[in-house]
C-alpha cells in the first residue's frame, strides 16, 4: 500500500510543477506515503484493543481527570494538521480504565482524518462505553493549521470543543467542576 501512496504523491508534486525527479526530492513520495500511514494508524486500531483489558474495580465514585493530553490530527477538509490538548474526565462507577489507556484512546481517534467536534465525541463516546461511568467529559482545544497557514490566515486564533455525557450534562455542578479544574493553574 505505501507503494501506491507513494505513486500518488509523486503525481501531486508533478502537478504542482516540481520535478519529483530532482535530489532534494527523490525520497519523498516514499517518506510522504510513510507519515501520511503513521498519522492516520488509528484505523488499524480498536478501543478493545488499546484498552487492552486494563480496566480495574475501584470503590471510588469521584471525578477522574486526565488533562493537557497532546493531540496531533488532520483536518479531514484540506488534510493539514490540528495541534492541541485534550481533557477528559469520567465519573466511575466500580471500575477505573488504567490512566495511558486515556491517552491511548486519544490518540487512536486523533489519528484519522478528524474534524475536532467529532474527534471530542467520539473520545467522550469510547471513555463512556468502556468505562461505564455515570458521566464523560472531554474538552478540546487546538490550532488549526487550515486556519493558520490558508484561509483566513489566523495564527492565533484556537478552536475549544466539548462532549458532555451523563452527569457532566445534567449536572451543572459536575461540568462546572471539571472545567475549573480543567483551567486550575493557567
Amino acid at each position: 500500500m505505501c507503494d501506491d501512496i507513494a505513486k500518488h504523491y509523486r503525481e501531486i508534486l508533478v502537478q504542482l510543477g516540481e520535478d519529483p525527479d530532482r535530489e532534494g526530492l527523490l525520497d519523498t513520495p516514499k517518506r510522504a506515503a510513510k507519515a501520511m500511514q503513521y498519522l492516520c494508524n488509528g484505523y488499524s486500531k480498536t478501543v478493545e484493543e488499546v484498552v487492552n483489558g486494563a480496566l480495574f474495580e475501584s470503590e471510588s465514585d469521584e471525578m477522574v481527570i486526565v488533562r493537557d493530553i497532546e493531540l496531533y490530527s488532520l483536518c479531514e477538509h484540506h488534510l493539514l494538521p490540528f495541534i492541541g490538548k485534550a481533557h477528559v474526565a469520567y465519573l466511575p462507577t466500580g471500575k477505573v480504565v488504567g490512566l495511558s489507556k486515556i491517552a491511548r484512546i486519544v490518540d487512536m481517534f486523533a489519528r484519522r482524518l478528524q474534524i475536532q467536534e467529532n474527534l471530542t465525541r467520539q473520545i467522550a463516546d469510547a471513555v463512556q462505553e468502556i468505562t461505564q461511568a455515570s458521566g464523560v467529559g472531554v474538552v478540546i482545544e487546538a490550532k488549526h493549521m487550515c486556519m493558520m497557514m490558508r484561509g483566513v490566515e489566523k495564527q492565533n486564533s484556537i478552536m475549544t470543543t466539548s462532549s458532555m455525557l451523563g452527569a457532566f450534562r445534567n449536572s451543572g455542578t459536575t461540568r462546572q467542576e471539571f472545567l475549573q479544574l480543567i483551567n486550575h493553574n493557567r
